[in-house]
């Protein structure tokens, strides 16, 4: 049986510990790195001001050339295919960077947790907006619903989670995941009802990776909310905010 490694759990605890150890000039002077100068201009108008236009959040991009060699080896990792990343590094693997050996493992750990548990893709996509929902991270459910959506994800499960709708005419697996994820995230702790529900769906291992995947997320989400990563000027909210 597959386990997820005790490591795992460790870095669930520090998902949201970056360490910066790379220089940085005012925000406004931040040179364009893979955007034009134009949409870099329209972004530096629409952000923050301690926004750098070229990331979208607090810290400039990485410079691969100003880093040692163990950091451009990650740095080819995070920008490689393999990755499968939805926004590359304009999303939270460019904060990652900052502390290579720690973005190492969260990037394997991520990578696990979304591609290779026994939950299969669309069930992952479920789990992950439901996180996004009850954390109301606008960032990562606008990311997650078209990925959700291309997974197979139907747009009425979709709805339920967005709206925070009754789950009553919702498959058994598809109810559990978002009654699972509301229990945990706003009531602070999941049922004995719920939690024995979950492992008679899923079994024990499934119940493991589906919590530690929402943990992954909601740890994602603490990155994305203290580095205060930006949506793209052209990119529109899809998350009703309470």
């Amino acid at each position: 049986m597959k386990l997820v490694g005790s490591f795992g759990y460790l870095l669930l605890a520090i998902g949201t510990s970056v360490a910066v150890g790379y220089g940085q000039s005012n925000p406004s002077e931040q040179a364009p790195s893979r955007a034009s100068s134009g949409s870099l201009q329209t972004a530096a108008e629409a952000f923050p001001k301690d926004v750098y236009p070229d990331s979208g959040n607090r810290l400039p991009l990485v410079k691969r050339e100003e880093m040692d060699e163990y950091g451009k080896k990650v740095y080819d990792l995070f920008v490689g295919p393999q990755t499968r990343s939805l926004l590359g590094l304009q999303g939270p693997y460019g904060i990652w960077l900052y502390s290579p050996r720690l973005g190492e493992h969260l990037l394997a750990e991520n990578q696990y947790l979304r591609y290779k548990t026994d939950l299969g893709q669309r069930l992952t996509e479920l789990a992950i907006l439901v996180t996004a929902r009850e954390l109301d991270n606008n960032f990562e459910w606008t990311a997650h619903e078209p990925a959700a959506l291309k997974a197979g994800l139907e747009q009425e499960i979709i709805d339920s989670v967005k709206y925070r709708k009754d789950t009553a005419s919702l498959g058994e697996r598809e109810a559990l995941i978002i009654r699972f994820g509301r229990e945990l995230f706003g009531k602070k702790k999941v049922s004995s009802d719920t939690f024995a529900r979950a492992v008679h769906l899923f079994g024990k291992q499934g119940v493991v990776e589906l919590t530690i995947l929402m943990g992954n997320y909601a740890s994602i989400a603490s990155v994305i909310n203290a580095f205060d990563l930006q949506l793209r000027p052209d990119q529109k909210p899809l998350l009703p905010m309470p």
